[in-house]
This record gives C-alpha cells, structure tokens and sequence, in this order.
C-alpha cells in the first residue's frame, strides 16, 4: 500500500526517525529555557541589589532623609521605584533607583506582585537565617531549585 508515493514501511520509519529526534532534542530545549531563566535572576539580581546600594550611599551621602537608629537601607523594594525626595534640592525632586521592580523568574504563582517574589532579608537579620525586618539590606529568589552550577537559587 502507498501513500503519497511512499510505501507503510516507510512512513513508519520516517515517524520512527522524527520521533527519536523530538526526543533528543528535549533536553536540550529544557536546558535552554533554564539556562536563561538563570541569566533573568543573575540580572534580576544585580539590578535589585544595584539599586539597594544605591539607595545605602543616596542615605549615607545625606539625600535622604533618616532617623538616627535607622540603618540607611530602603523599608521596601517599591521605595526604590516611587523615590525620595531628595533633602539637599531646593526642588525637593525624588531620586528614584529603579524603573520597575523585576520578578523572580523562577517563581510560579503569576498573581503575586513583583515586590512579593522575593526573599527579602534586614539589615538586622543573620546571613544564615535571613529575615525581614525594619529595612531591605538584600534579597533572593525563594526557589530552592538546584542551578546548573549545583547551587539552589535561593543561595545566588
């Protein structure tokens, strides 16, 4: 029997073929999609913790406005993307330290605000056991997905 010129047996073969080909390239397209789910956190990261250190010198350098048992970091993410005004202006013009706050990108619930995809730790808090508090001193993805370097997210 044939089928547009070609024998059963050789389009049985030829489905065979593509299917052993889908399947090899599987792996590599999850690889893919992971490897640049990395590169978004890696840059995630950085403009977040750019724009903390930022908001740390702003602070320290008297722009912004602090009580003295205040650590100079920022209360939240969203004061980096709002502003503050800037107390050395006549203008009182705002300094603002990020256009929008990125997303974890390994976080799965798409309801959540960008500010809430993120591990937040104070500046009062241990390296060890990070924890919010008072001021945003740095911050990382709540995933506990081992990386392709062999480091759960959570720990970059």
């Amino acid at each position: 029997m044939k089928v547009a010129g070609f024998t059963l047996i050789e389009l049985l073969v030829t489905l065979v073929l593509l299917a052993l080909i889908l399947t090899a390239a599987a792996p590599v397209m999850q690889l893919t999609v992971q490897r640049n789910k990395e590169q978004e956190l890696k840059r995630a990261l950085w403009q977040i913790r750019d724009a903390i250190d930022a908001y740390k010198q702003a602070s320290d350098d008297g722009l912004i406005k602090r009580n003295m048992d205040a650590s100079g970091y920022p209360p939240n993410l969203k004061i980096l993307v709002a502003g503050v005004e800037n107390s050395k202006d006549l203008k009182k013009r705002k300094i603002y330290f990020l256009r929008q706050i990125p997303r974890d990108p390994f976080t799965a619930d798409p309801m959540l605000s960008p500010e809430a995809t993120w591990v937040k730790r104070s500046y009062a808090s241990s390296f060890e056991e990070p924890a919010e508090g008072d001021d945003v001193y740095d911050v990382h993805s709540a995933s506990s997905i081992i990386g392709l370097d062999g480091r759960p997210y959570n720990e970059w």
